[in-house]
């Protein structure tokens, strides 16, 4: 009888393991599918741009950043796929660069045109325009967008100002009446009351230039301000002007076991994050070499950190046009389903004794989920209440009825983790409301991230208390649950309320 020689396997060998950083990019290159898939209705397929480019933002905030600080701290130790953190960055730029001039290609060939033959028209250029909207658009720049900018020269007298983090900028090269060279930095001013996309049809019908020549009309902010730069540089002669975008590290480093208050030191760290070293400088392919040159030398970055593309940067922004109000053009409206037995009148603690509940979101609705919170806030057999909160977004129902039941006399305690990434100042507002009207609130675990979703009642049933118990895979936020794919389980089983009840009392003790 033959024996075959089995053939070994060196574990070792950097070959059979992939990348973390170049897995993710691929993964995010997947996103880039579904905004080229046709297939898809319109809007969503810009959604999905916008997707791509934030999610993009996140990963050089902190994975490539990640990679800076190992360069800076001479790390020498590598990862199972045999890569250095040089290697890793010149890989993650092979990848990224060509995708994102597809996003580009993409923006600007397959969906703009499509946009336009449905009434929505972007435009990309201010000689675009016609004269009355030129003209209306003059009159916008002067009254709403001029006040707010603030143009900052660049001299011996004056030095290289902060570029914060994620913003879009124009580098403005100048003469003066003496023929003099200059060069300024104009932030574009996007923000909450200052969208990226300026609604042309909307702006002419409101200075009575006359009826806009289509109702959907939408040009960038940056392009407006490039046109009206003498406004800004009276006297003096624009010679050019180009858009850029800097990308900061954004990673919140603490060191628990030297913070006296986590709370502080997580909001200090999250105040720094404007102040991290540039990870990354896109520009517009438009701009000339020695701008960029002088760019990267302010900034501190090599031609590794460099990002040249063929379009209009930083189309996260593309949400404000992915939210217009079209629906034909998005994914129908879906429905939940609600389960009966959950629905009002009926007792959800009855529901729950009467069999354990597993709810599939987001085609079960999550509102049972709140409900359940919300009648033990109300109940008046119900002790106390214990929650992990890892992400609640803002106006949360969920943080609503803890409130209440602190009011309705209830124990409520609350683990909030301040380390959720990008969340960290949303639940350090929460956890300073949550304690200032009295919960019990812990900020997690030094040295963990506590990412459990876990919810404890404890009600008083005759001459009894029964334990009911919430456990999820997602997280406590009625708007992420429409959308992801999540499970929630709903028990009173005596050993697992017993093993929550510990959970909770080693999150909050040192039990």
């Amino acid at each position: 009888m033959k024996t075959q020689t089995q053939e070994f396997v060196n574990l070792r060998d950097p070959s059979l393991y992939i990348n973390r950083e170049l897995s993710w990019v691929d993964f995010n290159a997947r996103v880039l599918e579904e905004a080229l898939d046709p297939r898809n209705p319109l809007l969503e397929r810009v959604k999905f741009l916008a997707i791509f480019s934030n999610n993009l933002d996140e990963f050089f905030m902190i994975r490539v950043a990640g990679l800076h600080q190992q360069i800076a701290a001479g790390v020498t130790k590598l990862p199972a796929d045999g890569m250095n953190a040089i290697e890793q960055l010149e890989a993650i730029r092979a990848k990224v660069l060509p995708l994102q001039n597809e996003q580009r290609r993409c923006w600007e060939e397959d969906i703009k045109p499509e946009l336009a033959k449905h009434g929505i028209i972007i435009i990309r250029y201010y000689h675009e325009l016609t004269p009355v909207e030129q003209e209306a658009m003059r009159k916008h720049f002067r009254e709403v967008i001029f006040p707010v900018l603030t143009p900052l020269a660049v001299d011996p007298g004056r030095p290289f100002p902060h570029i914060s983090n994620l913003s879009l900028n124009l580098a403005i090269s100048l003469k003066n009446d003496r023929g003099q060279a200059r060069f300024a930095r104009l932030k574009v001013p996007i923000g909450a009351n200052l969208r990226r996309f300026l609604h042309v049809s909307d702006i002419v019908e409101r200075y009575q230039l006359g009826p806009a020549r289509a109702p959907h009309i939408y040009i960038y902010m940056s392009e407006v301000i490039r046109a009206n730069l003498d406004m800004l540089f009276p006297g003096m002669e624009i010679e050019e002007a180009h858009a850029f975008r800097v990308t900061r590290d954004a990673d919140v480093e603490i060191s628990e076991d030297e913070a006296s208050d986590l709370l502080e030191t997580i909001e200090q760290g999250v105040r720094q994050r404007r102040f991290g070293h540039v990870v990354r400088l896109a520009v517009q392919k438009s701009m000339p070499e020695h701008m960029r040159q002088m760019l990267m030398h302010h900034l501190d970055i090599t031609e590794r950190d460099l990002y040249v593309i063929d379009g209009p940067l930083g189309l996260a922004d593309l949400f404000e046009i992915a939210s217009l109000d079209f629906p034909h053009l998005k994914y129908p409206p879906f429905t939940p389903r609600h389960l009966q037995a959950l629905q009002p009148p009926n007792d959800i603690f009855e529901a729950i004794r009467r069999h354990e509940i597993l709810l599939h979101h987001p085609y079960d609705s999550f509102m049972p989920i709140v409900d359940f919170i919300r009648t033990a806030a109300h109940d008046p057999d119900v002790l106390a209440i214990k929650m992990t909160l890892y992400r609640v977004g803002r106006n949360s129902p969920i943080v609503q009825a803890l409130l209440e039941a602190i009011e309705n006399g209830k124990q409520v305690a609350v683990l909030v983790e301040l380390k959720a990434r990008f969340d960290e100042a949303n639940n350090i507002t929460w956890a300073r409301k949550l304690e200032s009207e009295g919960v019990h609130v812990v900020y997690g675990l030094v040295g963990l991230k506590t990412h459990c979703k876990v919810a404890l009642v404890v009600r008083r049933e005759g001459d009894k208390l029964r334990r009911y118990v919430h456990l999820g895979t997602g997280n406590y936020n009625v708007e992420t649950a429409r959308l992801y794919t999540d499970l929630s389980f709903l028990t009173d089983d005596r050993w697992m309320s017993e093993d929550v009840t510990e959970l909770f009392n080693r999150l909050t003790g040192y039990a």
